[in-house]
């Protein structure tokens, strides 16, 4: 088809609305620009936990969700265990993030999220106080210097990304959830 195809004459024919839809799509990914300089890119979640921003790799997280309205408790379970959640029909313990690494309760507000952690043997969702979205970083932006934060975490810390006079550090979901600490989670 022509570029100078305009959608709305495709309206009665749907299956050829479809592949000019797919066209168009196919050729604005192939004209992408690489990111600046042909580096590659490291893309992260952004989030926040006691104020401070923090990011973890996108392979790390399956997927980002409102807290759920039913938590059924634990009897038995560490403080920091909030309860068990149906996400999808798989259910998963929702772990305060920040109680667990010991910088105090989150405090609930319409912000809080759960990060589902893409982990293949052991499901967890982790309740933080907001999730601002992917950020993308060169990573020659990153460094293995780890910043001092208020939540006491800097053995799950990778290091960080520097960017416009900001640090991020990165938390390594895995080492997180396979300490023996967290994987032990019986009061």
């Amino acid at each position: 088809m022509p570029e100078s195809v305009d959608l709305k004459d495709l309206k009665d024919r749907p299956f050829e609305l479809l592949v000019e839809l797919e066209r168009r799509g196919r050729a604005v990914t192939a004209s992408a620009l690489p990111e600046q300089s042909g580096g590659q890119e490291w893309v992260g979640v952004a989030l926040r936990m006691a104020g401070e921003l923090y990011l973890v790799a996108r392979e790390e997280a399956r997927e980002v969700l409102g807290v759920p309205a039913a938590l059924t408790r634990v009897p038995g379970a560490r403080s920091w265990i909030l309860g068990i959640a149906n996400v999808r029909g798989q259910l998963i313990p929702i772990i305060d993030l920040r109680q667990f690494l010991g910088g105090g309760v989150t405090p609930p507000s319409r912000n809080t999220r759960i990060v589902i952690v893409n982990h293949r043997e052991i499901p967890a969702g982790l309740l933080v106080d907001e999730v601002l979205g992917f950020r993308r970083f060169p990573e020659n932006e990153f460094v293995t210097e780890v910043p001092a934060t208020i939540v006491p975490c800097g053995r799950y810390l990778a290091g960080s990304f520097r960017s416009a006079g900001e640090q991020w550090p990165v938390l390594n979901l895995r080492a997180l959830v396979e300490d023996p600490v967290f994987t032990g989670a019986a009061a």
